[in-house]
């Protein structure tokens, strides 16, 4: 049976990624999200408009979206309720958030030249993403209660690093679903995946009939 019911949050599960951007005074900023999702080479994050994050990637038009398997739970845990704001901005603090101006420090993880962008690679992920931005978008702007407060980002991917160890055998340009354990945040808290339940029809199309422009542009980099 089912009931009508009004959860303060649809986390259902969706990936973690390691935001890491450039500060204005040339530092380095890393936050753990999880409001995101990706067509093709395209990717769409959610963010609160009061974040560091967000404030640098409006100003620089960059980031680096690094993808920590369950093997950085704890270094990404190490990151909650941290901000890259100073003074941190009053929702925040009713959450209990404090200025955090070392995170890579305070995460104990390494950062890591990128190709095509200034802010830096974890080391420590297994996915790399360098990122520029296509577009800003406002959420909820229907909304008078909520309008302002939270932009999304089209983030168009400018190179993608994988290692080794979640690749198909034999295949550079291909995960093994198998071996690559994303974290995953499902109502404020962590899991991973299982095994998999059901051969997949979708998993019959050959990858390379997704494959975009925007994979080519980004070799011109």
């Amino acid at each position: 049976m089912h009931l009508r019911s009004e959860p303060s949050i649809l986390y259902f599960g969706t990936p973690v990624v390691l935001i890491s951007t450039m500060n204005e005074n040339g530092t380095y900023n890393l936050a753990p999200m999880s409001s995101v999702f990706w067509l093709g080479w395209r990717c769409m994050l959610g963010l609160s408009a009061l974040s560091k994050t967000t404030e640098n990637i409006l100003r620089t038009g960059q980031c680096v979206l690094n993808l920590p398997s369950i093997h950085q739970v704890e270094a990404v845990n190490r990151l909650a309720r941290t901000t890259g704001s100073d003074p941190v901005p009053a929702g925040k603090q009713q959450k209990g958030y404090r200025y955090e101006q070392d995170k890579f420090g305070l995460a104990g993880l390494t950062p890591l030249a990128a190709d095509t962008v200034a802010p830096p690679r974890v080391l420590e992920c297994p996915v790399h993403q360098e990122a520029v931005l296509a577009a800003t978008h406002h959420l909820a702007a229907d909304s008078a209660a909520q309008r302002g407060k939270i932009l999304t980002f089209e983030m168009r991917i400018t190179r993608v690093h994988l290692d080794e160890s979640i690749l198909m055998q034999g295949q550079q340009h291909k995960v093994d679903p198998d071996k690559w354990r994303p974290l995953i945040m499902s109502f404020q808290e962590f899991y991973g995946l299982g095994s998999k339940v059901h051969p997949s029809t979708l998993a019959q199309i050959p990858e390379h009939l997704y494959r975009t422009a925007d994979i080519e542009a980004a070799r011109e980099l």
